[in-house]
């Protein structure tokens, strides 16, 4: 990884945690992207096997993101005893914002986008929480 994707990487950070949104562990935002950028479906099971946890860590993290609308649980329709880890809007939105943030080179204006493509100024929000 390179200084330039490094230097990215810390804006992006110091962006979101200037943004006032709940902060994610690192465990938290790689339980996210895991559901949002491979193919599911997604069992808290097979979650904590690719992540290397147990699956009560799994369940933490997703008490956490469930709480704050990025995850859901949601029962298998042919088998009520499984249960699936599936996205929501509020997710999707969220990591919108996160990857614009990444490849933003805003040129020391000091905006940065806002969730929903609108721009935010230096004082304001980088990342929408609801």
């Amino acid at each position: 990884m390179g200084e330039v994707s490094l230097s990215g990487w810390m804006r992006t950070l110091i962006g979101y945690v200037r943004s006032g949104a709940s902060d994610l562990t690192n465990r938290q935002m790689a339980l996210l992207l895991l559901v949002y950028l491979t193919p599911g479906p997604h069992t808290v099971r097979g979650l904590a096997r690719i992540l290397g946890v147990s699956k009560p860590v799994v369940t933490r993290a997703l008490n956490t993101l469930g709480g704050l609308g990025y995850l859901r649980r949601e029962r298998d329709q042919d088998d009520r005893r499984n249960v699936f880890v599936v996205r929501t809007n509020d997710g999707t939105n969220f990591l919108e914002g996160f990857k614009r943030f990444l490849r933003l080179d805003d040129g020391g204006t000091g905006s940065r986008p806002a969730i929903g493509g609108q721009r935010a100024g230096p004082r304001e929000p980088a990342f929408a929480h609801r």
